[in-house]
């Protein structure tokens, strides 16, 4: 079992870690996990979802045994900020149009795309208006994952009956992850370099810097609903055994809200430390039975 996320070495960070990162245009979300990886000398690296070459902002990346837990991303909505340029003058009822685009949208994935394509529905949180200027139309929106907002601009401009297509694209959000603590690649570069050098503090090597950009993978589940389970019960997961009903000692300990019946959930140490990701399938309070299918094992 790995020691509690406060405890943990920089090695073992870089081993079970997540980086917020703030990919710059240019290279594609492959890419930049690829640089990741290298930089911090691991074996793998996981972006949080494809992002195209000029898109730039949150782009959560995993590293090491982390890698396994990619599929949370999947789970969790995602937020961006567009600059829609129309090909004409916007109509005066420009906010009403954009409003009726809010809800579930109709899209089939471009023929670039890695997946089918085939048409399917994606759902629109919120969208807004936040400045226009001219033909251009600044426009936040916060959606499922896998949602297309180059086609949702192409869909709005038709709607506004002028034609339009994406300009300046950055990601905001990537649940549980925002823009408020982005680091980029540079932070882990010095962070790694002040780590290694000859600085220190009271004789210890400065590892602030990169312990600000690296954090624990356990960050990327808290959007999830979790369970507690005991160190026995947690050995035996490692080797690939459910989640039974006698190793369960609390619910919701680490992330908020009672999982319920087919929720994908993580299972933690009381330490905190997380153990599996699973479908729960039983109940938590029960006195025997299987509680949670395994999905990934995490230790």
């Amino acid at each position: 079992m790995r020691p509690a996320p406060e405890e943990r070495s920089v090695d073992d960070l870089a081993g079970f870690g997540v980086v917020n990162l703030d990919k710059p245009a240019g290279p594609s979300a492959h890419q930049v996990a690829g640089w990741v990886r290298d930089i911090l000398g691991v074996d793998r690296a996981a972006h949080s979802g494809t992002l195209d070459p000029k898109v730039t902002g949150c782009l959560p990346t995993l590293t090491g045994d982390a890698t396994r837990m990619a599929q949370v991303f999947l789970e969790g909505a995602k937020e961006y900020v567009a600059v829609l340029e129309l090909h004409g003058r916007p109509p005066t009822d420009l906010d009403r149009v954009v409003g009726e685009f809010e809800g579930e949208v109709y899209q089939k994935p471009p023929r670039k795309s890695a997946v089918k394509r085939k048409l399917r529905t994606r759902e629109v949180y919120d969208l807004d208006v936040l400045d226009r200027t001219d033909r251009q139309v600044l426009l936040r929106i916060r959606c499922e994952s896998g949602t297309y907002i180059r086609k949702l601009c192409h869909d709005i401009g038709l709607a506004l009956g002028t034609g339009g297509h994406m300009g300046h694209l950055r990601r905001t959000a990537t649940d549980p992850f925002d823009d408020r603590d982005l680091h980029t690649l540079h932070d882990l570069v010095d962070g790694l370099a002040f780590a290694e050098g000859d600085d220190t503090i009271d004789g210890e090597p400065d590892e602030s810097l990169l312990r600000e950009a690296l954090r624990p993978a356990e960050e990327a589940l808290t959007g999830l609903p979790s369970l507690t389970v005991a160190e026995s019960a947690a050995h035996e997961i490692a080797n690939g055994a459910p989640v039974y009903a006698p190793g369960v000692i609390a619910t919701g300990e680490v992330a908020a809200g009672e999982p319920e019946e087919g929720d994908l959930l993580a299972c933690y140490t009381p330490n905190c430390s997380a153990v599996c990701l699973g479908t729960l399938v039983g109940d938590p309070d029960a006195e025997s039975g299987e509680v949670v299918e395994l999905e990934r094992v995490l230790v």
